[in-house]
């Protein structure tokens, strides 16, 4: 359908000029359209007149009052929030998600954006309200939480403009909230780890330390069949993840099917756990559950590493906690790149800054390594007044043994000391670096430093 051509009408009320014209609408209930009164401000009586008001109003019909298309959705500031999401931006972007992944992202962007806004105008949002939103989550919400739905809020409104229901993106600078809770960062040390292992028989002992030593994610873990074990290499190939009941061709990530590396000793524990499997064909798995499916890591957690954290007076022990201990304790076992290999992320910054924490005693060892390397150049700290000496700074020797150029550019003659008989000696080095300072001084301070 074309374009309205009405003019509208317009009223004063109060110090305000109002303008009013007739639009389609959509009903939040049906979802069809209805015809409407749409109100608009045009400003204050004292800096318009009528006609100017009338001039006003004409253009934001112009701008604001297109009728509704074939498809019965509205191009204007008509449409609400939770119209647009659900029939306009979901549509497009699930085709993209992975099933599981769409279910995580419609829950979130319907708990934290939709049930806010859902019967607003999108010409109603603003930027402040969005950033008072998200301000409000953040004491809410985990520091995640927040950053995925400000991401979202961004990309629903860019959809808008791009899609003309809007003019301009009022979420484009969109600022994170600064008091966004830290993040859990929880890591464990070696004994710790040790200790956990060592409460464990056979087969959680051996789930367990594959977990560690590959830093594998649960999903990779119970998803191993006896196919996947090479004793030979050694090695595991990763073909398949498990995900809430299912088996899943694909992992969370291009590198996440592969083959790893395993120890020999580790190797050697597997065989003998699959000589004691009821199951050891190809196609069982390696850790199945009471009924011969693949264990619950959910059922794993609770049952063991929850007790275990219990027993032991362990901060925290999950396998999140035990991927990033891993990635931490990686630091002195290889190079950024064969951690990140071994956690196989696609990006080495996802290793270094969201995996690795920083280890007290490394940077205390690096502090200590700085300063025997500031002590290693001859420089010493001032001694204490009670030994009455002086720290001693060597002269740099010049690469020129005859001559010594200063601070000005001119050079002076070296003239040996000479002793007892005559002979040249070596003039002390205290002495030689309080003359070549004398000359970087005024006159009337040189004299003072070289008779103190």
């Amino acid at each position: 359908m074309g374009s309205s051509y009405q003019r509208g009408w317009v009223r004063l009320r109060g110090k305000k000029w109002y303008g009013y014209f007739r639009r389609t609408e959509l009903d939040p209930a049906t979802g069809q359209p209805k015809p409407a009164v749409a109100q608009v401000i045009l400003g204050l009586k004292t800096e318009m007149s009528k006609s100017q008001a009338r001039e006003k109003l004409e253009c934001e019909i112009s701008r604001l009052g297109k009728q509704p298309t074939g498809d019965k959705s509205m191009i204007n500031g008509a449409v609400t929030f939770g119209w647009f999401v659900n029939h306009r931006y979901l549509p497009l972007k699930e085709a993209d998600w992975r099933e599981e992944t769409a279910k995580v992202k419609k829950h979130i962007i319907k708990a934290d954006l939709v049930d806010e806004f859902r019967d607003i105008r999108l010409e109603n949002i603003d930027k402040f309200t969005l950033q008072t939103h998200l301000n409000k989550l953040a004491r809410s919400r985990s520091r995640d939480r927040v950053l995925q739905i400000r991401s979202y809020v961004k990309a629903i409104f860019a959809e808008a403009v791009d899609q003309d229901f809007l003019a301009k993106d009022p979420a484009r600078s969109l600022k994170p909230p600064s008091n966004l809770r830290e993040s859990d960062n929880t890591t464990l040390t070696w004994d710790q780890l040790r200790s956990a292992l060592a409460k464990l028989g056979l087969r959680d002992r051996i789930l367990l330390k594959l977990d560690m030593t590959n830093a594998l994610r649960p999903s990779e873990l119970f998803g191993l069949k006896w196919k996947c074990f090479d004793a030979n290499a050694p090695g595991i190939s990763i073909q398949e993840t498990t995900y809430k009941g299912k088996i899943r061709s694909f992992g969370k990530t291009r590198g996440s099917l592969t083959t790893v590396p395993i120890a020999g000793e580790l190797a050697a524990e597997l065989a003998e756990w699959r000589d004691q499997s009821k199951d050891p064909s190809p196609e069982a798995f390696i850790f199945p559950g009471r009924f011969g499916g693949f264990m619950d890591s959910s059922n794993f957690r609770h049952r063991v590493l929850h007790r275990l954290a219990e027993e032991l007076e362990l901060p925290k022990l999950t396998f999140q906690v035990i991927r990033r201990t891993i990635a931490t304790l990686a630091q002195k076992k290889g190079t950024v790149k064969d951690v990140q290999g071994m956690m196989r992320h696609s990006r080495t910054a996802t290793t270094t800054d969201v995996y690795m924490q920083e280890l007290p005693e490394g940077v205390r060892a690096t502090v200590n390594s700085i300063h025997l390397e500031l002590m290693g150049t001859g420089t010493s700290g001032p001694q204490s007044a009670a030994s009455g000496t002086r720290s001693s700074i060597p002269a740099r020797q010049h690469p020129n043994q005859s001559d010594r150029v200063n601070m000005t550019g001119r050079t002076r003659d070296r003239e040996p000391a000479t002793g007892k008989g005559g002979k040249a000696t070596s003039e002390p080095s205290q002495k030689k670096v309080l003359k070549f300072a004398a000359n970087l001084l005024p006159n009337g301070e040189s004299g003072d430093l070289l008779n103190a």
